[in-house]
């Protein structure tokens, strides 16, 4: 999840598409982990977070709100050393299958 959100320093419109790839990247993948067990279901619940954070980041861009889209990118990568901090290897393997 770390590894997701660095992509990303800061987000204005031209970021749209690259988000977009990054939410239906973490949607398949977080699937796959999870229905091979190789993450808990708490880890994918807590993943979830991340990939609801993105997405509430598109519709503020959409919106033409970019500022409000940036202070919730600093929350979300604030969210994603939390869950780190639980799952440790979670990053690793959702980045192993990129």
């Amino acid at each position: 999840m770390i590894s997701s959100l660095s992509r990303f320093e800061s987000v204005d419109e031209s970021s749209i598409s690259a988000i977009r790839e990054e939410v239906d990247y973490l949607l398949d993948t977080l699937e796959v982990l999870r229905a091979t067990n190789e993450i808990s279901n708490d880890a994918f619940l807590e993943s979830g977070s991340i990939q609801g954070g993105l997405t509430l980041i598109l519709n503020l861009l959409a919106q033409g709100i970019p500022d409000e889209a940036n202070s919730q990118l600093i929350r979300l990568k604030q969210r994603a050393n939390s869950i780190h901090e639980s799952f440790p290897e979670l990053d690793g393997k959702v980045e192993g299958l990129r």
